[in-house]
């Protein structure tokens, strides 16, 4: 707990952020690259970027979230689409100021019981984030009784409930299908996530939202 809490500071936020943008200028450099075994391999212009609690704080500030002075210093504009798994509010200002003007499609996945493990975030600030989001391409999931390792692979220190083996299943099915509408432009895709396919893969106490 003392190394995760230590982890999660403003230093590695920001050698997390400034890592972004020198990982796909070396994507775009292997693409050019003669005989590199990436050449001329990669869509570097649908570039997606998804991350899990400490990561979803990165995937936010490098998509588009705006600190308290209205700048977005962070924000790389090659990326197309974000998924943020346990999304964060910030401590300072508010969550309009910060995600008002996020311009890419963003999707946020959330538990009714997603309380972190460092960091102080909590479900209600979770669920601050979308209403904060401008419309277009945004969508918001809470899966009932998710717990913060919801999105990973096995339960974390302090969990309360059963795992439910459903809510992988929704987190492939919808993430697939985000990342199949806006790096692959797949116009079924986009059918299925704005009707009612999401519903298809959800309980019936986990909500899906959109706008």
């Amino acid at each position: 707990m003392k190394a995760m809490q230590n982890a999660a500071n403003l230093k590695n936020f920001l050698l997390r952020v400034k890592d972004i943008p020198v990982v796909l200028d070396q994507l775009e450099s292997w693409n050019k690259a003669a005989g590199h075994l990436l050449s001329g391999r990669l869509n570097l212009k649908r570039i997606g970027m998804s991350g899990h609690s400490f990561g979803a704080v990165t995937t936010q500030a490098v998509s588009g979230q705006r600190t308290p002075l209205g700048a977005a210093p962070f924000t790389d504009a090659r990326i197309t689409a974000a998924i943020a798994f346990s999304p964060s509010s910030p401590k300072r200002g508010s969550a309009e100021q910060a995600f008002g003007a996020v311009k890419i499609p963003w999707l946020l996945m959330t538990g009714t019981k997603d309380f972190g493990l460092v960091g102080g975030g909590d479900p209600e600030s979770r669920m601050a984030v979308f209403p904060a989001l401008p419309s277009g391409s945004k969508n918001e999931l809470v899966l009932d009784r998710a717990e913060h390792s919801a999105f990973s692979d096995r339960a974390l220190p302090g969990d309360a409930e059963k795992r439910n083996p459903n809510h992988h299943r929704v987190v492939l099915a919808l993430s697939t299908a985000f990342w199949d509408a806006w790096l692959r432009d797949n116009p079924d895709a986009k059918v299925w996530l704005n009707g009612d396919g999401p519903r298809s893969v959800l309980e019936a106490n986990d909500r899906w939202q959109k706008k």
